[in-house]
């Protein structure tokens, strides 16, 4: 099984240096697992984002997109839980 490639929306360096640089790499690191694992995993939909993703990571959510035509995983961002509204 191939992995899909993955790409990142412009904001997600940003995202990633609020994380700081531990938890930054781990972010990065299940991206990649993600990405390698895509055939695995239950995908957790967003509701009101129509083909939009998410998976937690501590308290973090990484928001991605699965183009399987392109064998491609977008991520659109990084962000801490508590910066979410409810």
């Amino acid at each position: 099984m191939p992995w899909f490639q993955l790409t990142f929306q412009a904001g997600v360096a940003q995202d990633l240096t609020v994380a700081g640089s531990p938890m930054a790499q781990r972010l990065l690191d299940k991206t990649k697992w993600i990405a390698s694992n895509i055939e695995n995993l239950r995908h957790e939909p967003i509701g009101d984002l129509p083909g939009l993703h998410k998976y937690a990571v501590a308290d973090w959510r990484i928001f991605y997109e699965i183009l399987r035509g392109e064998s491609l995983v977008n991520i659109h961002a990084i962000v801490h839980k508590s910066t979410l509204q409810r």
